[in-house]
Parts: structure tokens; C-alpha cells; sequence
């Protein structure tokens, strides 16, 4: 039997992107993002997307041949326009251009925009950390939240991740979160498997507790800590770095 190794992930990954029409070294930052949340048994943010990738390629909703645009308007604050490409090929483009900002400024802003989902926002904090700066990313998604006591969705899952540098080129401290009792992944796994979900994860579409995924995904998930997790989602809804 043969093991199946990060590497190989990461390779086959690589090579299915291409397949479907990324570009050699977007399809290596991709990659690189979905090997990394394997390797710590993130499996929502990593094997379990590709086929959605390998999709969205080919439908054209994802341009894998972008060349993202990097600019700074004014000093700490870099922006990237990802021209509906991949965010992690951006960010990768970005990073060193606020790196830079940053140790110069001692603090500075990189913000990405047009971009595909990012899954894993705790993978471009850790590289910040590496580079031997802290890191506090936010960011928004599609509305599938309601307010405490409502049943329209409003906000996305909003995720954070906070990322700390031990000072030898590793991380300290790293957690990554969205701003929901749970991520929507674990909820379309759960569907896909046959399996019921715990009372607390999400609503129906008349605002009532459900353990049905399908019900859930009709409705909207819950914020984390009620309308405490639901402040924190607002804040990272109307995160503006520039």
C-alpha cells in the first residue's frame, strides 16, 4: 500500500489544476494551501475542495491564468486586485510588497479583493508570522448567517485567524476560525454523508434549531456565542484596511 504523503497531495492537486486550465505557479499556490490543511487534518479546506476548484475552472468562475495587481496607495497599505482569480496565488504576489511595508513602517495592511475563496484564512496568516510579523486576517464571505433571532441571512462566516512568530521562523500561536458555531463545510459534509448535525449549528428557512444538513443549508448557520459571534462576523463585514 502505498502512503499517501503531504507531498503527493500536494502534487496531485498540482497536477488537477492544471488539468482544468491553472497556470503552472498558481496551481502551486493552490496547492500548496490545500497539502497545508491536510497536514493538520483541516480536511474542509483541503482535498475536500478540489473538486470545486477543478469546477469552477472549468465553468470560467475562476480565472486560473490571472495575474493579480498589486498596488499601494499610499504607504502600509498594499492592495491586491486578484482579477477573479485564485486568493492564494494574490496573497502570494502581495505578501512580500507588505512584508517590506511593514518592517519599515511597523505596521501595514495587505488587502485582497476579487478573489476566489480563500478557505483556509489561517494559511496567509502563517506566512506573515514566518516572515516574523504578527498576523490578523479577516474576511468576508456570501451571506448564510442570520441575526440572533432571525432567519434571513445577512452575513457570511466571516472567519479570523491570528498567527504569532516564535522569532526562529516558525509560529508561537495560530488559530483560525469563522465567526459561526461551525464552518459551512462541516455542514455539506454532513449532508453528503447521510448524517445528522448537532441542534445547536444552524436554522431552518422559518428560524427554527434543525439537525437536518439539507434544512440547515436552507436556512442559515448560527454565530458563534450568539450576538457575540455575531459582532465579531459585523466587524469583519465592514474590515476596510485601506
Amino acid at each position: 500500500m502505498t502512503e499517501v504523503t503531504v507531498e503527493i497531495i500536494k502534487q496531485t492537486t498540482k497536477t488537477a489544476l492544471q488539468a482544468h486550465g491553472a497556470a503552472d505557479w498558481i496551481s502551486e499556490h493552490v496547492a500548496d494551501a490545500v497539502a497545508t490543511a491536510e497536514s493538520v487534518g483541516n480536511r474542509i479546506c483541503g482535498l475536500y475542495y478540489l473538486e470545486s476548484y477543478c469546477l469552477q475552472l472549468q465553468s470560467g468562475r475562476v480565472n486560473g491564468t490571472a495575474e493579480p495587481i498589486v498596488t499601494s496607495a499610499k504607504a502600509g497599505a498594499v492592495h491586491v486586485d486578484a482579477k477573479m482569480g485564485f486568493a492564494q496565488s494574490a496573497f502570494a504576489r502581495g505578501l512580500p510588497v507588505a512584508v517590506e511595508a511593514a518592517q519599515k513602517l511597523g505596521v501595514a495592511s495587505l488587502a485582497v479583493g476579487h478573489a476566489h475563496t480563500c478557505t483556509s484564512l489561517g494559511y496567509f496568516t502563517e506566512h506573515i508570522a514566518r516572515a516574523g510579523l504578527i498576523g490578523l486576517g479577516l474576511t468576508n464571505a456570501s451571506p448564510i448567517v442570520a441575526p440572533p433571532g432571525g432567519k434571513t441571512r445577512v452575513i457570511g462566516t466571516n472567519p479570523i485567524a491570528f498567527s504569532v512568530p516564535d522569532g526562529k521562523g516558525g509560529i508561537a500561536m495560530q488559530f483560525d476560525q469563522s465567526t459561526t458555531t461551525v464552518a459551512l463545510g462541516k455542514i455539506t459534509m454532513a449532508k453528503a454523508a447521510g448524517e445528522r448535525i448537532p441542534e445547536c449549528w444552524a436554522i431552518d428557512s422559518k428560524g427554527n434549531p434543525t439537525t437536518d444538513p439539507e434544512a440547515a443549508l436552507a436556512g442559515s448557520l448560527v454565530s458563534m456565542g450568539g450576538y457575540k459571534g455575531w459582532g465579531f462576523g459585523l466587524m469583519a463585514s465592514f474590515w476596510r484596511p485601506e
